[in-house]
């Protein structure tokens, strides 16, 4: 697990210095929509799962 923090802090500096500090913002909502929407799919399929079970 220290390892994965470990690479995306090396990430997130290297996306600091090529792109510079103004798109940070755009990327961290871009982030945020793409972990939403998971989120969202996950939910949906549960739910849908918890209908079928009903059903049988």
């Amino acid at each position: 697990m220290q390892d994965l923090a470990l690479v995306l802090v090396i990430v997130l500096i290297v996306v600091i210095i090529w792109r510079g500090p103004k798109t940070l913002p755009l990327i961290g909502k871009a982030f945020g929509q793409g972990v939403k929407e998971a989120k969202r799919e996950i939910n949906d399929m549960r739910s849908d799962g918890s209908k079928d079970d009903k059903q049988a």
